[in-house]
């Protein structure tokens, strides 16, 4: 009764069942995985940030270029306030509002943007405090520069004079007239009255859309598991039962090609309606 499984069309369909199980069991391992290591590097992300405020300051020039592992360190620099820009769209605590972000120019001739704190509302260059003149040394935590479109940086173009909607030193570059680094610093405490930027994450870090898209997938690719096995065994039952009907004879099989069949049965049945349907001779008149 089960020799059907060995036709060439079920050797076809056991073998596509055979890889398709253990390719689908893979993916939904590789994705679980994937997701696993979004999670720890959230997780190890938030204990750098919490050990790195309690740290000595360091000089920038130890911690640069900015990585995972510098990410959130305490950096002291010296310099100069020159040029300040507000960069608008950025939450605090639901709120929506802006950052002061100032530019401390160094020693070295390059520029460090500083974020001096976060205001509410629209950004109004009236709100924004002045820097503080002459030489002042800042201490915050490194961060890394902002692509545009991720992390909640606004991919948008074209900001108004005085505007910038991410902080990297390829969009300030076109801004200023001097070199600027490639990383910003958000100050522990804010100026002038100002609320502190928390430090963020790096990016790849946080637990984002991407990290649950993982987790879907994994999802998906399992329940992918299932339903090749049930499509099995729905096939296999179908199978089965048409073998056991025809064993009972509860199929009816076709006739010889040619022969009577189904063609012969409407040919004998169009032949008894026609002779119902011609007069017989010599009724006629």
């Amino acid at each position: 009764m089960y020799r059907f499984l060995l036709t060439p069309r079920w050797w076809g369909i056991n073998v596509f069942v055979v890889l398709a199980i253990p390719f689908c069991i893979f993916m939904g391992s590789w994705q679980l995985g994937r997701f696993e290591d979004r999670v720890q590097d959230h997780e190890t992300a938030t204990t750098q940030h919490e050990s790195a405020r309690r740290e000595a300051a360091r000089p920038l020039a130890e911690l640069l270029p900015v990585d995972k592992a510098t990410v959130g360190k305490q950096t002291t620099v010296t310099g100069r306030y020159d040029d300040q820009l507000l960069v608008p769209e950025r939450k605090l605590d639901d709120r929506e509002g802006f950052y002061v972000l100032t530019l401390l120019r160094t020693d070295g001739g390059r520029a460090l943007p500083v974020v001096r704190g976060w205001l509410p509302g629209e950004p109004d260059p009236a709100k924004a405090p002045a820097p503080p003149t002459g030489e002042v040394t800042v201490t915050g935590a490194l961060q890394a520069a902002e692509s545009p479109g991720s992390n909640g940086v606004s991919g948008r173009s074209g900001w108004p004079a005085g505007q910038t909607g991410a902080i990297n030193a390829a969009t300030l570059l076109n801004l200023v007239p001097y070199g600027v680094y490639d990383a910003w610093v958000t100050l522990n405490e804010g100026d002038s009255g100002m609320r502190a930027v928390p430090v963020s994450a790096p990016q790849g870090t946080g637990l984002d859309l991407k990290a649950f898209q993982n987790l879907g997938y994994t999802a998906e690719w399992f329940a992918f598991v299932g339903f090749v096995v049930f499509m099995w065994f729905r096939l296999a039952r179908r199978e089965l039962e048409l073998a056991r009907d025809a064993e009972l004879g509860l199929v009816t099989e076709d006739k010889e090609p040619g022969g009577t069949g189904d063609a012969g049965e409407s040919a004998e049945s169009e032949a008894s309606r026609g002779e119902v349907g011609e007069p017989r001779a010599g009724l006629t008149s």
